[in-house]
C-alpha cells in the first residue's frame, strides 16, 4: 500500500509538471484558449488524452503490483517489469505520456505542443540511452539483456511468449 501511495505522488508530480503545467504554459504563451467548438479535432484529441493516460496508468499499477516499486529514478522497483505493457515494448510510459501531449496539441490544433511532445521524446531517449538503459544493465545483468533482446527499445511489437522476449 506504500508504495502504491509512493507511486501515485510520484506520478502526479511528475505528470502534473511535465504532462500538465507545460504544456499550459505553452498554450498560454501562444495565446491559444479552449477551443470554441468541438468538431473531429478536438474528439480525436481528447481520445489521444484518454489512450495516453491509460497507457500511463497501467504501467504505474505494473511497476506497483508487479514491480513493487515506482517509476522514479529514487524509488526503483525491485524486480525487472516486463509484463503488462512492457510485454510489447520497453518504454510504454513514455509512450504513453508522448500520446497524451499529441493528443493535446490535436485537441488545441497547437503545433508547439507537438513540437514539445517530439522535444519531450527527444529527452526521454536521451535519458533511456544515457542513464536508464546503463542502470538497468547493472542491477538486472543478463535478465535485462534478454529482455533487450526480446522487446524493442520504442516500437511496439507482438510477444512471442508471455515472458515478452522473443524465442
Amino acid at each position: 500500500m506504500f508504495t502504491l501511495l509512493r507511486a501515485v505522488t510520484y506520478s502526479v508530480l511528475f505528470i502534473g509538471f511535465l504532462l500538465v503545467f507545460l504544456p499550459g504554459q505553452l498554450l498560454q504563451w501562444a495565446g491559444i484558449t479552449r477551443p470554441a467548438q468541438t468538431g473531429i479535432p478536438q474528439l480525436a484529441g481528447a481520445a489521444l488524452v484518454v489512450l495516453g493516460a491509460g497507457l500511463a496508468l497501467w504501467c504505474i499499477a505494473t511497476f506497483v503490483f508487479k514491480g513493487h516499486g515506482t517509476p522514479a529514478p529514487f524509488d526503483p522497483t525491485r524486480r525487472l517489469v516486463v509484463s503488462g505493457p512492457y510485454r510489447f515494448v520497453r518504454n510504454p510510459m513514455y509512450w504513453g505520456a508522448i500520446i497524451l501531449l499529441c493528443g493535446t496539441g490535436v485537441r488545441y490544433a497547437s503545433l508547439a505542443l507537438v513540437c514539445y511532445s517530439l522535444l519531450f521524446w527527444l529527452a526521454t531517449h536521451l535519458v533511456v540511452c544515457g542513464y536508464e538503459e546503463p542502470t538497468l544493465r547493472r542491477l538486472f545483468g543478463s535478465e535485462y539483456e534478454a529482455y533487450c533482446r526480446g522487446v524493442r527499445r520504442w516500437w511496439p511489437m507482438r510477444p512471442t511468449n508471455p515472458s515478452g522476449a522473443r524465442s
